[in-house]
């Protein structure tokens, strides 16, 4: 039988997303710089939400 797939739970995130209609960009806004321009269009940047899984968390395991 195939294992069920989980599906990432979704949770609101601000982001920043380019306000170029035309470009898609956008950044999480943790991720952001202060005055951050589009990464793919060097355009201003608007501040939304958008849903998105939660990001893992990448620490160390205690070496034993």
């Amino acid at each position: 039988s195939e294992s069920e797939e989980q599906k990432p739970k979704l949770s609101i995130v601000k982001i920043l997303k380019c306000k170029n209609n035309d470009c898609k960009a956008w950044v999480r806004e943790e991720f952001a710089v202060p005055g951050q321009a589009c990464p793919m269009c060097q355009g201003p940047m608007l501040r939304t939400m958008k849903h998105l899984p939660a990001l893992q968390k990448k620490y160390k395991s205690p070496s034993r």
